[in-house]
This record gives structure tokens, sequence and C-alpha cells, in this order.
């Protein structure tokens, strides 16, 4: 199992996820100068901007933990970016991360949903 197709595992399980929580999706790996998001999303009128981490193992830290401060800066802008092409000017919004663990055979070991998780302006 390559890298990519652990990644495109996990955001699928992530977008399924979001869907039985009532989330609409939509947006998928939305690019620009600044970054990519994972998943855009809504859920009553709020705007969910999503970073999606999938591990096989916590041997180098939690998925959780590799949303740094670097990546959540990008994140920031990225969000910042969709919200200016798409004028969206008065709407909330936030960005969650996804972190999910997979076990042997691509099975489901944990999925963690961190609402908020970055702070939404840059400091």
């Amino acid at each position: 199992m390559t890298r990519a197709s652990l990644g495109a595992w996990g955001e699928a399980a992530a977008r399924n996820h979001l869907v039985s929580c009532g989330y609409v999706i939509r947006d998928v790996n939305w690019r620009c100068p600044e970054g990519e998001i994972d998943l855009i999303a809504e859920l009553q009128g709020t705007l969910v901007f999503v970073e999606v981490k999938t591990r096989r193992s916590t041997g180098y830290g939690t998925p959780q933990e590799a949303v740094g401060p670097r990546k959540a800066t990008h994140l920031i802008l990225a969000a910042s970016r969709y919200l200016e092409q798409h004028h969206l000017v008065d709407v909330d919004w936030r960005i969650d991360v996804i972190a999910i663990t997979a076990g042997p055979g691509l099975r489901m070991k944990s999925l963690e949903h961190f609402s908020n998780a970055v702070e939404g302006r840059l400091p």
C-alpha cells in the first residue's frame, strides 16, 4: 500500500464519517497556491475545512500531532483563499482535523474528529 492510497482510503473514511454526522460535502482536495484542503463540508450553516491525517501506527506520533504550527498556518491561509474566491464574507467557519489509524488490511482501528482543532485566525 502506497502512502497516497492510504491517504485516499483515510479521506474516504473521513467523508463517510462526516456524511453520517449530517455534514454536506462541498469540495474534495481543493487546491490553491497556499496548499490543499482535504475536505470542505457544511454543517448547519457553518463551513468546515477538514484536514485528514491517516497513519498505520502511532510509532512516529498520533495522526493529529502531524498538524503542527506550519501546517496550521497553511490551512488558515488556504481556508481564507477559499472564502475569498467564493465570495463568502460573513460566513461562520472553522478548521477540523480527522485523525485515523488504520489496522491490518485497512480496517478502521480508530477515527477521532477534532472540531475547531486549528484556531481560524493568523497570529
